[in-house]
């Protein structure tokens, strides 16, 4: 049952709550399935960003995207979601995805470690825009353990209210850690009316 799977449901909150035709970035590319829909979203003049650091996923994500005719979209950068500040500006993304652990069908000792996730997310809430939106995908147990799941956790739940609204969902009758999907919403400018101070 396919609306049961946490790809399903971020898939379908990225379509209902993100513009088509702007600029969105796939920061963990894996299989290449999110920049895909960012790159249907984006037609003909949107753009799409997606960061691997895993040959094998740039090529998966490429071959995908040729199959579909939508490869103009893309650009697909070998190098850690890390550093994505290097090619993005801020206050540009309309959408950001992370999906955490490795890479499906890779090795498993190859996967996002805590540290340098945290970095990736806190410039991620920099690059977008006011009113746009983040999603984490975080998958914890077995070979990754938890650490990465805690850290992340504790970070996210420290953003300010007024800047950011963060929901944790869960598959709450579900055994064996099932993946916990996190959406980020980062507020509007303030357009509120604030009094002139007396001279």
């Amino acid at each position: 049952m396919k609306y049961s799977q946490v790809t399903y449901w971020y898939h379908e909150i990225i379509r209902s709550q993100v513009p088509e035709g702007g600029i969105y970035i796939d920061a963990t590319m894996g299989n290449g399935n999110d920049t895909l829909l960012f790159c249907k979203m984006a037609g003909k003049i949107g753009r799409v960003y997606a960061f691997d650091i895993q040959e094998k996923a740039l090529e998966k994500t490429k071959e995908l995207l040729a199959a579909h005719g939508v490869s103009d979209s893309a650009r697909l950068i070998l190098d850690s979601h890390e550093y994505m500040d290097r090619y993005i500006g801020e206050n540009t993304a309309d959408a950001i995805i992370f999906n955490f652990g490795y890479l499906p069908g890779g090795s498993h000792e190859i996967a996002t470690a805590p540290d340098t996730s945290i970095i990736a997310v806190s410039k991620a809430l920099k690059i977008l825009k006011p009113g746009a939106l983040l999603c984490l995908c975080i998958y914890s147990g077995g070979d990754t353990g938890f650490e990465e799941k805690e850290k992340l956790l504790a970070y996210i739940k420290e953003l300010p209210p007024r800047e950011y609204t963060v929901i944790v969902n869960q598959y709450y009758n579900r055994r064996n850690n099932p993946p916990l999907p996190v959406f980020i919403f980062k507020e509007q400018e303030s357009t509120e009316w604030k009094p002139i101070a007396n001279e």
